[in-house]
């Protein structure tokens, strides 16, 4: 059985304002934005490439158990680009606040930068040069064919 981590609900205090931030200054695709059911609104965003999105609403806690997290709560949430200094260029060109790249470490996947959304959930944006000649979901297809 194969699991795929596909989206993760993001707590925010104004569903509008984030849709309209993740879209227009992080470059995130809006896959719905509809009434899912009655009193149900969902924002789906995703990432240009990503097989994960967010998504946005506030009646979304009250279908899973335990407590609500409060708006700006997430951090560590993290994206991949294989140019760091061109996604921070693309990025600041849209209107985002974000950090300059950091390098840790020679390595490849040692280089951050940082943002945080309207409400402070907070972002990194990591360089992992790697996935230019080996995509994510080449790795992943290839580990299921192995197994």
């Amino acid at each position: 059985m194969l699991y795929t981590l596909e989206v993760i609900p993001l707590p925010v205090s104004d569903i509008d304002r984030a849709r309209d931030f993740y879209r227009d200054l992080v470059g995130f695709h809006v896959d719905i934005d509809q009434e899912v059911m009655p009193g149900m609104r969902i924002v789906q965003l995703t990432p240009p490439g990503s097989g994960c999105s967010i998504a946005l609403g506030d009646t979304i806690w009250e279908t899973i158990d335990g407590p609500r997290p409060a708006p700006g709560s997430y951090q560590g949430l993290q994206l991949c680009v294989t140019d760091i200094k061109a996604a921070h260029a693309e990025l600041v060109a849209r209107g985002l606040e974000i950090s300059d790249p950091v390098q840790y470490a020679p390595d490849d996947g040692a280089t951050f930068m940082h943002f945080k959304d309207p409400d402070g959930n907070g972002w990194a944006v990591q360089e992992y040069r790697r996935r230019a000649t080996e995509p994510l979901h080449q790795v992943l297809a290839n580990l299921a064919a192995a197994e």
